[in-house]
């Protein structure tokens, strides 16, 4: 049991060194020709962050023995840079006011730079992974084809006669869970993994990054015991899981709430009884149904992966994204 411990320790030392090196070359990669382009590339990430796809990289690049840390270091920073640029083109589209608890970018610096600067994480991110090889280029491609397109799936909107659960789920695949798939099979790709390793870390990173995404949906109800502000989603109108379970529902007592959901929910009052009936509402239980289903398909992925600090990681890496929003 002791050394059991000891190599766990060990473990999570060298993953806290790896992950440091991940944060200097972040921004590194984010300098520009001049100091005004690197303040304004650096903002969000200096400003911090989850670091969760950084985080996957690393951890499904140690299932098996002998990948190369630069080249994971690599494949970190590709994963997280193209996260990043998307917040910028995010915070221009959602035209927001504060990201990660600082001023947004195009709050400070204007639109137009905020999507260059955007724009400019997204090369750099194209140059880095360019070191790794034509299969990486290859699936980087596919995944930002996918974040765009969710994108504008977003923006549009589901189309006549489709069902909006379905069409947002699609949304949240394409948006959030394919970055998260992508950084499951390029720590796997880097470690030399199978073809049969490397379908299961896809596979396993595509329903954790639905639990990921989900997981915020029920937050953004429930969040008065995370510190979260509750019903930012809710009053920018956003269709969120628990909102369009509810939408769905046709018992009578329901009326105010639907009522509520096509109002302006600026008024806090308004906002605050909203709040209150979508926590009462049986949609939550739903919700948060949806997000263990998804999660024991994940955690069922891992059964078969190599035993050892890495595989425990990843399944405990799980487990915290489902808690946190129950």
């Amino acid at each position: 049991m002791l050394a059991e411990q000891t190599r766990d320790e060990v473990f999570e030392a060298e993953l806290r060194a790896q992950l440091e090196l991940v944060e200097t070359a972040l921004l590194q990669s984010a300098e520009a020709q001049t100091p005004m382009v690197t303040e304004a590339a650096q903002h969000i990430i200096a400003a911090g962050g989850k670091r969760f796809r950084p985080l996957l990289v690393a951890l499904s690049a140690r299932l098996v023995p002998g990948a190369s840390e630069a080249d994971v270091i690599k494949a970190a920073v590709v994963v997280e840079l193209t996260h990043v640029a998307s917040l910028y083109h995010d915070d221009v589209m959602d035209e927001a006011r504060i990201r990660r608890g600082s001023v947004s970018a195009n709050s400070r610096w204007g639109n137009t730079v905020a999507i260059l600067v955007g724009d400019l994480l997204f090369a750099r991110a194209s140059d880095v992974v360019s070191e790794l090889g034509t299969d990486f280029v290859r699936i980087q491609a596919r995944t930002f084809s996918r974040l765009v397109q969710g994108q504008i799936a977003e923006t549009v909107g589901p189309g006549a006669g489709q069902d909006p659960l379905d069409h947002y789920l699609q949304v949240v695949a394409d948006k959030t869970a394919a970055l998260i798939a992508t950084s499951a099979i390029f720590g796997a790709m880097i470690a030399d993994a199978d073809p049969v390793l490397l379908q299961r870390m896809a596979d396993f990173g595509e329903q954790l990054g639905m639990v990921f995404q989900l997981s915020d949906d029920i937050i953004d109800i429930t969040s008065d015991v995370t510190g979260k502000t509750p019903g930012t989603d809710l009053r920018e109108g956003i269709p969120t899981l628990p909102i369009l379970l509810a939408r769905r529902s046709t018992d009578p007592a329901d009326a105010r709430l639907l009522q509520l959901l096509d109002s302006d929910l600026r008024d806090d009052d308004a906002l605050a009884e909203a709040l209150d009936l979508l926590r009462r509402h049986p949609a939550v239980d739903q919700a948060r149904a949806e997000v263990e289903r998804r999660a024991t398909i994940a955690r069922l992925l891992l059964a078969d992966l190599p035993p050892g600090p890495a595989r425990r990681a990843l399944e405990e890496l799980c487990e915290s994204v489902v808690t946190r929003s129950s």
